[in-house]
């Protein structure tokens, strides 16, 4: 149970704040509400770009980690297709360090065109190395264009293309910072042992002289029902045939994504799952299997992939992960394996919520979802979810004509 105090600054700053006592450190954590969603299809990446370009200092704060060193505070960030998240830890008598560095630059971030030019290298780099020049890196790429032909999530948050982050202009770059980072796109959240009060006391210090502005985000376009199965088999320089099938499944705060989820784990939650037993111990098809989910906001995708092993066919590979997404449809689930899957689901949200940097971003997070009940209510909602739903829900989901197949076929089985 996570207990926290909320209010909402003049500005449209949303602080949230929990009090640790079990700790003598402090995280602050801030989520601007920009992910790869809100780009221009002709210019994708940025959100990822500016995770880089934050830490490139400010006209007040030149060097971000040099203050919060000093603090031994250590931070971070990560970027996906929802939203943007930094993170600070510090000792707890620091925390104003890293307050005074997020304010800062929020809105002073000092963007050049010298650091610009080398950000984008950075970017256009990683872009080659973790999903051009290695073998299944622009799995991710082809997947999200495959099973979405409308919504931004057909981009991964690296974006379509290298080229759109090699021709950022300056104005651009600055024009999507001045568009996104200001307190009304954003959700402050701090955990630490000082009185929640204390804690908006100190919020309000150093972010409430921050002038506000409107939220311009424009309308995402939603997905429309798919209708027809979709396959696309790619010839690539990979060791092994690659299966994967993903489906549309409901956003993040419907019920059906956690059904979705405790799909997962009853497919590949740990080596006794139903995909380990049957794929690779007992048909021996495959050298690994894995099913998740992607917790998009919006309609996301549970996805089944898993790599053949030598001498396997596809077509055989293919019938058997079929095979155990039918028998979610017509065979129930013995109560073992549900018990099971939500005894897992409950240990890992309680031992997520031991750390002062963990009950900082949960906050964020389900505020940004828009449910803060979900916070502390998860565990009770996923424990009331029954076989027989699970049942409806494979039978609603996995159907071929809302499926996306991607097969990897190594060149040197078509030479």
């Amino acid at each position: 149970m996570i207990e926290y105090k909320e209010k909402i600054l003049p500005n449209g700053l949303a602080v949230l704040a929990n009090r640790d006592t079990a700790s003598r450190m402090a995280a602050v954590n801030i989520i601007y509400r920009v992910g790869a969603r809100n780009e221009n299809p002709a210019r994708t990446g940025f959100a990822h770009l500016f995770e880089h370009l934050m830490f490139r200092g400010t006209k007040q704060v030149p060097d971000f980690d040099l203050p919060l060193q000093m603090a031994c505070g250590e931070n971070n960030a990560f970027t996906n297709n929802d939203y943007t998240d930094y993170y600070i830890t510090l000792p707890k008598d620091n925390i104003e360090t890293a307050l005074w560095l997020e304010s800062d630059r929020m809105t002073g971030l000092d963007i050049t065109a010298e650091k610009l030019e080398t950000e984008k290298k950075v970017v256009i780099e990683e872009f080659n190395q973790r999903y051009l020049n290695q073998p299944y890196g622009d799995h991710w790429l082809l997947l999200r264009a495959l099973a979405y032909k409308v919504h931004p999530y057909r981009w991964a948050t690296i974006g379509l293309t290298p080229d759109h982050i090699a021709d950022a202009t300056l104005d651009e770059v600055k024009d999507f910072y001045h568009r996104f980072y200001h307190p009304s796109n954003a959700i402050l959240s701090i955990s630490g042992d000082f009185p929640e009060e204390e804690a908006l006391g100190l919020a309000g210090k150093w972010f409430g002289g921050i002038p506000g502005r409107v939220v311009e985000n424009a309308k995402i376009p939603q997905e429309p029902r798919q209708t027809e199965a979709r396959r696309y088999e790619y010839v690539s320089d990979v060791p092994a045939v690659s299966i994967t099938v993903a489906f549309k499944m409901g956003g993040r705060t419907s019920r059906q994504h956690y059904q979705c989820d405790l799909m997962s784990d009853l497919l590949a939650g740990g080596s006794s799952s139903r995909l380990n037993h049957f794929l690779i111990k007992e048909k021996k098809l495959f050298s690994s299997v894995n099913a998740y989910i992607s917790n998009d906001i919006d309609p996301g995708l549970f996805i089944v992939t898993g790599h053949l092993l030598p001498g396997k066919e596809v077509a055989h590979g293919e019938k058997a992960i079929w095979d155990e997404l039918e028998k979610l449809k017509s065979e129930a689930v013995t109560d073992y394996e549900m018990q099971k899957v939500k005894n897992k689901f409950e240990a890992g949200t309680i031992f997520g919520e031991i750390n002062v940097m963990n009950k900082a971003m949960n906050l964020g997070y389900y505020k940004m979802l828009g449910d803060m009940s979900l916070l502390n209510g998860e565990v009770s909602l996923f424990g009331s979810i029954t076989a027989r739903e699970v049942a409806a829900a494979a039978g609603e989901i996995f159907v071929p004509q809302r499926s996306s197949t991607l097969i990897y076929i190594p060149e040197k089985k078509v030479k």
